[in-house]
């Protein structure tokens, strides 16, 4: 068997090697030729898969280590009988910890108190359960809205758009990029959008770029409409919009999901898949690739300190997302060439970020209402 391995999955060669002949290269630089004698293809999102791709090859099996699955057509995989999969949920919680580490930066940075404020959560599924629960757990108030959802559960909860941005202090959202009716996402947060929303509001977007119409951003921010954007994703990618960038108080390079653990979970998921499918023999034991963690241990005195500075000063310590914000500045070069390659340099480059759950927190003189939001943001606790 052989497999043609996108060049930015995780442990990809390690993995595959364990049940075919893997060959790993560059993934915009995968091509019909590479797949000539392929059986199968495994990807990430940079890599269009589509008729043009793969129309004479051999590959039976696609498979992407990525959450979203919008950069292959499906309707072309069916039709052809090729097997596929996604990766649903693998960076749920990498997105997760990023929207609370931006947001305890933008609290600390502009004095935004989180307590007591209203969060409304677009899309609730895998991402934005976590990113509610989260919150929640902070002491704000959440809205949610998620028509899809909404239509095959009894739960009374959900609110309609209008309801949630005129009534959210912050936005945030986490649905995948969808261009048929009767819940089209594409380009949803236009100046109708943004007309509804709380004035001064803050918005995030962390799912995907055309989900936000970036014109209709960028007025509603200079026109006060937004006080603050955290934006992850970009429309288009990889050459971002430098005007988008100086209107974002934190940006990064689409990577929310590039925790360790995100992107290992995909190529798990994907290994496991295309085993399965080819009805082969589990081979990668993936526990012996593991790294130690950076940050194993996390020791605070919280005298004297609010809830929100203690998180923010233990959460940076494990993820300072501001690294991020200044990397994506500094490759914000004038070349849309050059800016594209810097942007895909971020991503494939990134480093290994682990999740809160690999970091133990001592926190000394800490209350049990701070001790209880250190546990719901994933830490473990000494002691506890």
């Amino acid at each position: 068997m052989k497999i043609v391995c996108a060049e930015t999955v995780l442990l990809g060669e390690e993995a595959f090697q364990t049940i075919g002949d893997t060959v790993v290269i560059p993934d915009r630089a995968i091509t019909r030729d590479d797949l000539i004698d392929a059986d199968a293809l495994v990807v990430r999102s940079k890599t269009k898969i589509n008729r043009a791709l793969l129309d004479g090859t051999p590959v039976q099996f696609v498979g992407t280590a990525t959450a979203g699955s919008d950069h292959m057509d499906a309707k072309y995989l069916n039709a052809r009988g090729i097997g596929w999969c996604a990766s649903p949920g693998c960076n749920a919680n990498s997105v997760s910890e990023y929207v609370i580490a931006a947001l305890l930066s933008l609290r600390t940075r502009h004095g935004l108190n989180l307590q007591g404020k209203t969060i409304g959560v677009i899309g609730c599924g895998n991402v934005g359960s976590r990113v509610l629960k989260k919150c929640e757990a902070l002491g704000m108030r959440i809205l949610r809205n998620d028509p899809p959802l909404a239509a095959t559960s009894a739960d009374p909860d959900f609110q309609p758009l209008e309801t949630v941005l005129a009534e959210s202090d912050i936005v945030t959202l986490h649905v995948p990029l969808v261009k048929e009716k009767p819940w089209p996402t594409l380009y949803m947060a236009n100046h109708h959008f943004f007309s509804h929303l709380r004035p001064g509001a803050v918005f995030i977007n962390a799912s995907r770029g055309k989900v936000t119409d970036s014109d209709a951003l960028v007025h509603a921010r200079n026109n006060y409409a937004v006080s603050h954007a955290i934006i992850d994703v970009w429309d288009p990618e990889p050459a971002f919009r430098t005007d988008l960038l100086a209107t974002a108080d934190l940006a990064s390079a689409h990577i929310a999901g590039h925790s360790y653990e995100g992107k290992l979970n995909g190529t798990v998921n994907v290994y496991n898949e295309l085993c399965h499918f080819f009805e082969i023999v589990r081979k990668w034991d993936v526990s012996v690739s593991l790294p130690v963690p950076e940050v194993p241990k996390v020791a605070i005195d919280a005298s004297g300190l609010d809830d929100e500075t203690a998180l923010h000063e233990i959460v940076k310590q494990v993820y300072d997302i501001e690294l991020d914000d200044a990397n994506i500045r500094e490759a914000a070069v004038k070349n849309d060439a050059a800016r594209a390659k810097n942007f895909d340099a971020l991503r494939a480059t990134y480093r290994v970020r682990r999740e809160f759950m690999n970091t133990t927190v001592d926190a000394q003189n800490a209350s049990v209402e701070l001790k209880g939001k250190i546990q719901a943001l994933g830490f473990k606790q000494e002691n506890s």
